[in-house]
């Protein structure tokens, strides 16, 4: 299953069934899944809240002879941490007063949808960074478990300092300068630890390392022992947290053979051996502490990124050896033109790239085009022959503002691309303009949907829909994904809400049937009995237009209607009840099968299924999230059989991990998916028989 927006899950005190499916309706429509229970005892409530995980209650001041404040009490009793909305009957200041004393989040008028959907979405904001936050403190304390074990049993001698003044030490340390307790060493400077000849040089090197002005982290000195011995100590320095406050590790080595030895094999590894300059790993270790720099001092450095021209041309040509001397050779140019600042690396085969700190963009771009016409004007001889060799080279800042590291490389080489985009020989510099990053955002996410279109940046993955009774033939469902200018996937969720607004979103469905009925015939021609599922959205199930046009589609692709399977959300179907109705009627005279999604969320799951001819129901991904609990296995088993007594078949979705198996194969569940059995991928190359 594809990792959507979770399913939102709500508790409803309300009077009327029909109004509290229409606030969850309200939530469907802002682009969100919602399954809800209506609380009609507080038995139901009690069962609910032990049962399963909630995140929201919206409870109006009284029904089903209880009363919204008994409710949301008997939560607060269970130390369950659910927002509670107070659904009122008008905008009376006392009400909503006397709702937030008795610790409700909000009182919204019940008429007020505009509102209510406001406050709605920030209630369920501030739980989803409440419940990260758990999970982050939780993380972050069996880290500092796992790291205070790693520091008691290191070899090496390591301590915290803060202020100058220690504030842990491990054995190591504690056994190189004679303390036999940790605790003597609490509040003590430093300083105390490094022999007076070095204090300083050492004084100068702390300066400069908390400036972040220091060009190493290692300083090289004379540490004093209890009895008055001195040992030549190589400290290595590094930022960090200890009980949660910043600090520095200091990691102390004495052995200098040793200490020379891996020095030089620090040295090796960071090396390019046909230039001698920097790698690429080398290189990308100092642009993340180059981005920490900038970040911590709040000044700018320049990134280049050197692409040398057509270098493919001038190995077919010279050879592989003579092309390695002009690589030599320009390396040694650019050392030449690069201030003694400056960190050059080897990044590629005929890439090279330039970190130069306290460099402004317009600085850098003087001297970006001062290296491009000195390489332009160059002559290397090789093989008592003259090559040249020209430069695309593109230029960005590194800031306080800026990225991480693989997002600064990802810039500053879309730059050097973007200079042979106007002139196909190359040979230019190209500054990157932040102004030109698309962001997906509520303001502009049509626009780049409607670009995406334009530009054919949308592509599909498939994931096995796997049979649990062992039935015969494969099964798919294609998941659509958009591409961005980096390069990266971008989930239907960042996106479908905007095209449906720009009334883009036929456009989409129907890109997604041509491709996915292409790519299935040319599976299907390598000899494989393969259904697809294809989901398509609630404006396609509006569009009266869809029906012929897919009936010309599927005769022209000469494959069997019943291998494709159109499936379509519960929600959608709700409400657009006629139309879908309409739209599965036609599918089943065009002899394809249908497939309803998100199915359970509905307070009456089953009342649409009077009306839509429908094959499969692909129960929501909260049932088999929840499935550790009786009480959604129960409703799940419950389902199931309402389901296979209406001759429907049944698929679970979200199945990340073997222990559900058995589960749901008591239940009664059909066909199953999820990470557990594969990840969506672009290939359809699941292994069925290893199922049967």
């Amino acid at each position: 299953m594809s990792k959507k927006a979770e399913t939102i899950k709500l508790l409803i005190l309300h009077e009327s069934r029909d109004d509290a499916e229409q606030l969850m309706n309200l939530i469907r429509n802002s682009g969100r899944a919602t399954r809800g229970q209506l609380i009609d005892s507080a038995d139901t409530l009690l069962s609910a809240l032990t049962g399963s995980q909630w995140d929201l209650m919206l409870l109006r001041p009284e029904a089903e002879g209880m009363s919204a404040l008994e409710c949301f009490n008997q939560a607060k009793k269970l130390d369950k941490d659910i927002p509670a909305i107070l659904l009122i009957d008008e905008n009376d200041s006392d009400e909503i007063t006397d709702a937030l004393l008795n610790g409700f989040e909000d009182a919204v008028p019940h008429d007020q949808d505009q509102r209510l959907m406001l406050v709605i979405q920030r209630e369920l904001r501030n739980l989803n960074e409440r419940r990260q936050r758990r999970v982050a403190d939780f993380n972050l304390k069996e880290a500092e478990k796992r790291c205070r074990v790693l520091l008691d049993s290191s070899r090496d001698a390591i301590t915290y300092v803060t202020d100058g003044m220690h504030t842990y030490a491990n054995q190591a340390y504690l056994e190189l300068f004679g303390y036999d307790d940790a605790e003597e060493l609490e509040g003590m400077p430093i300083m105390d630890m490094v022999a007076p000849k070095d204090h300083d040089n050492f004084k100068n090197f702390l300066r400069a390392y908390s400036a972040g002005e220091s060009d190493s982290n290692e300083f090289v000195c004379h540490g004093i022992c209890t009895d008055g011995t001195e040992v030549q100590a190589r400290m290595i320095f590094s930022n960090a947290t200890y009980d949660g406050e910043p600090c520095t590790q200091i990691l102390i080595r004495t052995n200098q053979a040793d200490a020379q030895l891996a020095e030089r094999l620090k040295e090796i590894s960071s090396q390019d051996l046909l230039t001698g300059l920097f790698n690429r790993q080398h290189f990308n270790q100092e642009l993340d502490r180059t981005l920490q720099w900038a970040a911590t001092s709040s000044k700018t450095a320049v990134i280049f990124y050197i692409q040398l021209d057509n270098f493919t041309a001038i190995q077919s040509d010279v050879g592989m050896a003579a092309a390695d001397m002009v690589i030599s050779d320009v390396a040694s140019l650019l050392k030449e033109l690069l201030p003694e600042t400056g960190l050059l690396a080897r990044f590629g085969d005929e890439v090279f790239t330039v970190i130069i700190k306290e460099q402004s963009l317009e600085e850098g771009a003087a001297l970006a085009e001062k290296i491009r016409a000195s390489l332009e004007d160059h002559m290397s001889e090789v093989q008592e022959r003259t090559i040249q060799v020209t430069a695309s080279i593109g230029v960005t800042l590194i800031s306080e503002n800026s990225d991480n590291g693989q997002e600064v490389i990802t810039r500053v080489h879309q730059a050097s691309e973007q200079v042979r985009e106007g002139k196909p020989l190359g040979n230019g510099i190209k500054v990157f303009d932040p102004a030109s990053i698309k962001k997906i955002d509520a303001n502009d996410t049509g626009a780049i949907v409607q670009d995406a279109i334009d530009r054919g940046l949308f592509k599909l993955l498939f994931q096995p829909v796997i049979d649990l009774r062992g039935g015969g033939g494969e099964l798919y469902e294609a998941f659509l994904r958009m591409v961005d200018d980096n390069g990266k996937e971008v989930s239907p969720t960042s996106f479908l809400g905007a095209a449906s607004q720009q009334e883009l979103s036929e456009k989409i469905d129907r890109w997604v049937i041509l491709q996915s009925i292409k790519l299935l015939a040319d599976h299907r021609a390598n000899g494989h009995d393969t259904k697809l599922i294809i989901n398509i959205t609630g404006e396609s199930l509006r569009d009266q237009t869809l029906l012929p046009w897919l009936s010309v589609a599927l005769k022209a692709a000469r494959m069997p209607s019943d291998a494709i399977i159109f499936q379509f959300s519960e929600s959608d179907a709700t409400t657009y009840l006629k139309q879908a109705k309409e739209f599965t009627r036609g599918l089943k005279e065009l002899h394809c099968k249908v497939s309803l999604s998100r199915f359970g969320c509905a307070l009456n799951p089953f009342n649409n299924l009077k009306h839509l001819e429908v094959d499969y129901l692909k129960v929501d991904g909260s049932f088999t999230k929840d499935l550790a609990s009786k009480e959604s296995q129960d409703a799940l088993k419950e389902m199931v059989a309402s389901a296979h007594a209406q001759g429907k078949l049944t698929i679970a979705s979200f199945v990340e991990s073997a222990n559900m198996l058995s589960t749901l194969w008591q239940i009664g569940v059909n066909y199953i998916q999820g990470y557990y059995l594969q990840a969506p991928t672009e290939k359809m190359n699941y292994d069925f028989s290893s199922d049967e």
